[in-house]
């Protein structure tokens, strides 16, 4: 007859199998902190927990206050390395290539874990993001797109931690990142020999602030190249979130409306393309659009998406290589930058004037 576990017991379990890898060496957590990161009451963490004190494993100090580990050190296993991941908002989680990095790490024994608050949610505060890892210890950090600012505050602290994307440029960090000045150069090329004049970037704040960044500045030294004066007009400040990102579309297209823009990211191009489509403004035969980075979805499209294109896999492969390398006590600073290359698609076309 098939044994089974009642919660506590298997709540127990759990923790045994933590405890025995090295997740708490001295002080185990409280009840209420195991309570919320486990899913259940209070009365199953306690028992859980006198399970363990029985085992001998946890040693009681009193009402109040938290239990002390007592695992032999010979009976210890080598704790993983712990890389947590701090995004620039949730939903850097969802994207294919994130959930690709996380099976390749926990292939290779990593554990992999999100930050709960997102650069975003932080506002890219370097004080906010410090209150953030003290509070979430960790053995590494990767960081998704973060400003000059968070990212130096890494780089001077003694944790190591890897710059996915992001102004790591000139910091002494590791670093993964496609390098898209010449494909950003290519496009403003094409787009003028079709006769526009009015083309415009969509980007981040951080991207922009304090002064652009190398593939920001590449535009404009581009446009200025051909003889296109450049302003705030070419790199708009749009806000944040997206109705920001919506009202800041209408204010471009109500005196002088761009004839070409390059978009940063698959779902603010997306969520841009359905803007101009709504107000009749059609691509390309109203305006050209590019987006920044590839997407699967952009070769279902018709005609399709004309975009930059760098391959996700090296990406993933560069991190898992510098987690290993770290999780084996070497240091890693090399900053790897992926060749973006520009594909055509067909988004774009001649200027309306031009016709």
């Amino acid at each position: 007859m098939p044994r089974f576990t009642n919660r506590s017991q298997q709540v127990a379990d759990h923790l045994r199998s933590e405890l025995m890898r090295g997740q708490w060496r001295d002080l185990m957590p409280g009840v209420l902190r195991l309570e919320r990161e486990l899913g259940v009451n209070r009365a199953t963490v306690e028992t859980a927990l006198r399970i363990l004190e029985e085992d001998g494993l946890l040693v009681g100090q009193g009402a109040g206050k938290r239990r002390r580990v007592q695992v032999p050190e010979a009976e210890l296993k080598p704790r993983p390395l712990l890389l947590r991941c701090l995004p620039y908002e949730k939903a850097d989680s969802e994207v294919g290539y994130i959930s690709a990095l996380t099976h390749l790490l926990d292939e290779k024994g990593i554990r992999f874990q999100f930050a709960r608050s997102t650069l975003t949610d932080l506002g890219m505060n370097p004080n906010r993001v410090a209150t953030l890892v003290k509070r979430a210890p960790a053995d590494a950090w990767m960081v998704i797109s973060g400003s000059r600012e968070v990212l130096k505050w890494f780089a001077d602290q003694p944790i190591p931690t890897l710059a996915m994307f992001g102004r790591f440029i000139g910091l002494p960090m590791a670093a993964a990142s496609p390098r898209k000045t010449p494909a950003v150069q290519e496009v403003v090329r094409r787009l003028v020999a079709l006769g526009h004049r009015r083309i415009v970037m969509l980007v981040q704040e951080e991207r922009r602030k304090p002064k652009p960044a190398f593939a920001e500045q590449a535009f404009l030294d581009e446009l200025e190249a051909h003889g296109i004066k450049t302003g705030s007009y070419n790199l708009p400040d749009w806000g944040k979130g997206p109705e920001d990102f919506h009202r800041g579309l209408d204010t471009l297209f109500r005196l002088t409306p761009p004839t070409a823009m390059i978009i940063v990211e698959p779902k603010l191009f997306a969520a841009a393309k359905d803007h101009l489509a709504q107000r009749g403004i059609i691509a390309p035969r109203d305006i050209s659009l590019v987006c920044d980075d590839p997407d699967p979805t952009f070769t279902w499209h018709d005609p399709q998406i004309s975009h930059m294109r760098w391959d996700p896999q090296l990406l993933i492969r560069r991190v898992a290589r510098w987690a290993e390398n770290i999780a084996q006590g070497k240091e890693d600073l090399g900053q790897t930058l992926l060749k973006a290359e520009f594909v055509k698609g067909g988004t774009i076309g001649p200027a309306p004037s031009a016709r």
